[in-house]
């Protein structure tokens, strides 16, 4: 006689609404983490530049924060392949060794990141954090324009509109600091006077700051649009990209440290004027881009958008309590503006989850894959 098969037995799941409730859990994550990377790290490297005291070289420090990310992302690799060294050199070797047109093409980004983050340390040396936070939204700009010469993108009329915002907002931002140098960054140019007559930080330069931050936003826009041409698409994981670049970055650290530095590291070391808090400043840049990367997924144009502004926010509030900084009614029309275009650029009614092209893989921020 045949065994009738045991009745079925159901269990009645209520993943949907949980996975639900995680997705928007993530999302205020992703909220939190984008706002507060982008403004304390604006504001850490000003405090870090202008506070009394000996000074750090900024080209250590960045080639400090690629060595700090390479153990990161080489570590997350190992997790991985399961934790096995095997597979994780294997691994390595099949990506970077055996795959040499592919490691070469990321030595584009290598050296342009390389020579950002440096022209980001002089910026934030001579911009007060607020008007640094505001200029460095150019590179919404320069993206944008590398991505209609290069990749043949044709912008709507929205995101033409939110350029000519973004244009106007900047210039006033400027303006309003250039017309005020006395009282528009105040307690700045005195903590960055005070730690000059030490003999330790430089004199403050607007000029200089200014045309080190649109440096920094040209050559973002170039790396992010050169990644969606070259690299997107490639079967990598993130970390493993971002193994790529930071082993080759390396070696263009190395040199802006000697060509930029060298007299100064032979006679003071390597390591002058570090501190615990040049240290803190050193992984936030390694790893406020790296987490940046794990959670701009759950992130949308309209999220993206609103970190980046209460960003600005941030950093005049802070820069008023920390810095002294003077806040003019014509920054704050001038912010406003800026913070109108990021809304705008990002929106397009056409699509009901927009894919903006402000921030292309690997970006800024940005040395990550994709980087806000």
């Amino acid at each position: 006689m045949a065994l009738l098969p045991a009745p079925a037995t159901y269990s009645y799941s209520y993943s949907y609404p949980r996975r639900l409730v995680n997705a928007n859990t993530l999302k205020y994550i992703s909220l939190l983490t984008l706002t507060l990377q982008n403004a304390i790290l604006g504001l850490s490297m000003r405090y870090a530049r202008t506070r009394p005291g000996d000074i750090f070289l900024s080209s250590t420090a960045v080639l400090m924060a690629e060595f700090a990310k390479l153990i990161t992302c080489l570590f997350l690799v190992f997790n991985e392949e399961g934790k096995d060294a095997q597979k994780f050199v294997r691994s390595l070797h099949k990506t970077i060794v055996a795959n040499p047109m592919d490691t070469l093409k990321v030595c584009v980004p290598s050296l342009v990141y390389i020579v950002q983050n440096n022209l980001l340390y002089v910026s934030a040396s001579h911009l007060d954090a607020a008007t640094y936070q505001v200029t460095y939204q150019l590179k919404i700009l320069t993206t944008a324009m590398f991505a209609v010469v290069i990749l043949r993108r044709k912008l709507l009329n929205t995101q033409w509109g939110a350029l000519l915002l973004l244009v106007m907002g900047i210039v006033l931002v400027q303006l309003a600091q250039t017309e005020a140098p006395a009282t528009g960054s105040a307690g700045g140019a005195a903590a960055a006077a005070t730690a000059s007559s030490r003999g330790a930080a430089p004199e403050q330069n607007r000029m200089l700051g200014l045309w080190a931050a649109l440096g920094a936003c040209f050559l973002s826009g170039f790396a992010g649009i050169y990644f969606e041409k070259i690299l997107k698409g490639a079967e990598i994981s993130v970390w493993m990209r971002n193994v790529q670049l930071s082993l080759l970055s390396i070696p263009f650290g190395l040199l802006t440290c000697v060509v930029n530095d060298g007299s100064r590291i032979f006679d003071q070391g390597f390591f002058h004027g570090y501190d615990l808090f040049v240290w803190y400043l050193v992984l936030l840049q390694a790893g406020g881009g790296l987490i940046v990367a794990v959670v701009v997924k759950y992130a949308d144009n309209i999220l993206k958008g609103f970190a980046t502004s209460l960003a600005i926010i941030i950093s005049c509030v802070a820069s008023i309590y920390i810095f002294e900084f003077n806040l003019t009614l014509q920054f704050t029309f001038g912010a406003g503006l800026v913070i109108a275009s990021i809304f705008l650029y990002g929106y397009d009614p056409a699509r009901s989850a927009p894919k903006s092209s402000m921030q292309a893989p690997g970006g800024d921020e940005e040395k990550l894959l994709p980087r806000v």
